[in-house]
């Protein structure tokens, strides 16, 4: 059996495994220790969920079932790097590429009618949004900067923009007839089985039958009026123009993948309003769907000069608009997963306020974040800073997380449960002993979703914050609203639990608003502080915290202590991995920084030592940490800039400070002996292989594909030095 698994992705992630991966093979082997790889990319997702259209030798395991059997096991030691979470543009996309290398896959039906179409369709919605993370997570979940990347952001402080008393910037979320606001919640006392029904005046409709929920349970429903949407986005839009900044949406629609793209869809026919009034039935007919994005829209209406004249006229009465890249015309409003929330907005507010505007400026903006579950934590940072000033990354302290996120936990399970309502009615969540559990009357085009979290994963993670918190000593902070359904619920769970552990006075529990307060006063004065939240907030807060203290996320120590006693170790974020690999395609530079994977790889095998006795792995562990430590110490992290170090180079360093941690070591004699020449060769080779490594930079590359790219052109990409490959092997 492989000892540990490093999982295939994505994007610049794994463009940096193509040189990082074989450095760690040949170390780990020189411990017994075996690294094999699992393919969870979007394109291996895609290929193993079709194997009927393909042939025998392009067929593909479906690597994510397997490991997801894996992770309930005690065996797994898992280092997870960030993977697409599918947005349908990015979906269609994948397919093609797909297709134009051969695969028969068959085309993403955007509207399906027969029943062939339907169950590809189906097929092909389970592979989109946050399809793996779900069934990987089988615990909850332990963020942390770790202490050698803390150290160095202090000693060596990122920009932070100015923010200034009088700054536009503000967040508007809506105030009624949103998920918060309508949100039902409830903990069931026995094992039950339940279906979700729309009664309307023409009969019953079935919309999701047989879900299982064991005792314990916490179940919410809710919805999301449409009709208060749209005229809370009108609103906004017109009290943007008014304000004179830039309009910005800022969703989770890749991780939301059934609601968040609809109300995403939703602003975009609300700022080209009066072209859908206008133009409405033949755009329909030329197959536009707003949930698409604008950028889509544009690409269908392009022939046609009526609705094209339509459209300028329209954007030129509109505020601004907050853009992804001024120079290429790419709004806020392109594509669902261009402007994702938990990266977005800490961007922003970490740039003292300011967003990129149309004209290459940067200017204040209104952020809009339509449902008010979470948009307080935005809105009160940004009036903390507002009154305050920025934060100083020398001084502050930071914010560990400790997420409840085990076993589909939460909202971001919700995605089968979670419906666009067809007809006028009422939903309910009937039991099967006949209980109503959930009822919403709703209209046409609302948004009705329900999520559950279990007993199990809330107790292992109020447990975990126990420890945490032992183990720190700092202040500790449950993320929970009493006045919301769902938090409520949790906190019948959490008091006694903390009463019965007798630690109840190390901890508080405030809602979301006080507790980001809280939190920025905390760090502000230079102490630390732990947010224990639920899953969402977990995505947010990992994201926040990070880009304000480090400048980025994708240095997190993140670890999943999985409830059946295996290790799940996360890499960190991947949110501006597209822009890194369209620079390598460009100039051969690849800015990603590895520094996440390095950590996750120091604990997956500290891990391994304790769970396998292998003393061996943990003198590689503990060399890593030392490794780690170098780059940071030496400042061998990438450059943003082509012709400067970038990630390859780090390798590089890595993979020597690594040997010249275990040549010197005294713990094992063996690995002393066995690392001492690979060492000097690292240190001999240096002058050839930094030259070789500079030398690759400058001319576009050639990957043989951006989803599903050729392995020896990424490998001759990756590795360029030959000096160094001698080496490594």
């Amino acid at each position: 059996m492989t000892d540990i698994i490093y999982t295939k992705v994505d994007e610049a992630p794994e463009l940096a495994s193509a040189s990082f991966l074989p450095i760690i093979q040949k170390f780990a082997a020189a411990a017994g220790v075996s690294v094999g790889t699992k393919d969870i990319s979007l394109a291996g997702r895609i290929l193993a969920t079709f194997p009927e259209h393909l042939n025998a030798d392009q067929q593909q395991s479906d690597d994510l079932a397997e490991l997801g059997r894996l992770v309930k096991t005690a065996d797994a030691n898992v280092i997870k790097l960030p993977n697409i979470s599918a947005s349908v543009p990015q979906l269609v996309a994948a397919v093609k590429e797909l297709q134009s290398q051969g695969f028969a896959l068959p085309d993403y039906p955007e509207s399906p009618s027969t029943d062939a179409e339907k169950a590809i369709r189906a097929k092909y919605d389970g592979i989109k949004g946050s399809a793996v993370n779900p069934v990987l997570r089988e615990g909850n979940s332990d963020r942390r900067a770790a202490k050698a990347v803390k150290t160095f952001a202090q000693n060596n402080p990122h920009r932070m923009g100015d923010w200034s008393a009088d700054s536009k910037t503000h967040v508007s979320a809506m105030s009624g007839g949103d998920f918060f606001s309508n949100e039902t919640s409830a903990t069931l006392s026995k094992d039950v089985t339940a279906k979700i029904v729309l009664e309307t005046a023409s009969g019953e409709t079935v919309l999701k039958d047989g879900i299982s929920y064991p005792a314990g349970t916490v179940v919410d429903a809710t919805f999301m009026s449409a009709a208060a949407l749209q005229s809370f986005l009108a609103d906004e839009i017109a009290k943007t123009k008014e304000d004179g900044t830039l309009f910005s949406l800022h969703m989770k629609a890749t991780m939301m993948k059934v609601s968040d793209p609809i109300i995403f869809g939703h602003a975009v026919k609300a700022f080209l309003a009066p072209v859908f009034e206008k133009h409405g039935a033949a755009m329909a007919d030329l197959g536009v769907n707003p949930n698409s994005g604008l950028g889509d829209l544009l690409g269908r209406v392009k022939d046609n000069a009526a609705i094209v004249a339509d459209i300028e006229a329209c954007m030129a009465d509109r505020p601004p608009m907050y853009m992804v890249d001024s120079d290429k015309g790419i709004t806020n409003l392109h594509v669902s997963s261009d402007v994702i929330i938990d990266a977005s907005m800490p961007a922003l507010i970490r740039a003292g306020g300011k967003g990129w505007g149309p004209d290459g400026k940067e200017s204040d903006a209104n952020c809009v974040i339509p449902d008010n579950s979470y948009a307080p934590i935005y809105d009160e940072s940004i009036k903390f800073f507002k009154e305050n000033g920025k934060l100083n990354p020398a001084t502050a302290g930071t914010v560990q997380n400790i997420g409840l996120m085990a076993q589909k936990a939460e909202e971001y399970g919700s995605h089968p449960t979670t419906f666009e309502i067809a007809e006028a009615g009422t939903v309910k969540m009937i039991l099967d002993d006949g209980t109503v559990l959930h009822q919403h009357a709703v209209e046409a085009g609302d948004i009705w979703r329900s999520a559950s979290a279990r007993q199990a994963p809330i107790e292992d993670w109020v447990n975990l914050a126990i420890d945490r918190q032992k183990a720190e000593g700092t202040r500790a902070i449950f993320w929970l609203d009493a006045d919301r359904a769902h938090d409520a619920e949790l906190i019948a769970y959490v008091k006694p639990i903390l009463e019965a552990k007798g630690v109840a006075d190390k901890f508080e529990i405030m809602a979301p608003r006080e507790a980001t307060r809280a939190s920025l006063e905390t760090i502000t004065k230079g102490d630390d502080t732990i947010a224990i939240t639920g899953n969402v907030l977990r995505d947010y807060l990992t994201d926040l915290f990070p880009i304000l203290e480090l400048a980025t996320s994708a240095k997190m120590l993140s670890i999943v202590k999985l409830m059946q006693g295996g290790g799940l170790f996360e890499t960190g974020a991947g949110g501006s991995a597209p822009k890194h690999v369209q620079q390598l395609l460009e100039e051969n530079h690849l800015r990603w920084d590895s520094l996440g994977e390095f950590c996750a790889l120091g604990e997956s095998l500290q891990f391994l030592a304790d769970a396998k006795g292998n003393e061996k792995a943990r003198v590689l562990g503990k060399a890593v940490d030392a490794a780690t430590q170098g780059i940071l110490d030496n400042g061998h992290s990438p450059s943003r800039k082509v012709g400067e170090p970038d990630n390859r180079d780090s390798h590089y360093w890595f993979a020597r400070y690594w040997a010249e941690a275990l040549a010197a070591q005294s713990d094992d004699a063996d690995l002393a002996a066995h690392f001492a020449p690979i060492a000097e060769a690292l240190a001999s080779g240096e002058a050839a292989i930094l030259s070789e490594l500079a030398a690759a930079q400058g001319p576009a590359v050639d990957l043989g594909g951006y989803y599903h790219g050729d392995a020896a052109k990424t490998a001759a990409a990756m590795r360029p030095s030959a000096t160094l490959n001698a080496i490594i092997g």
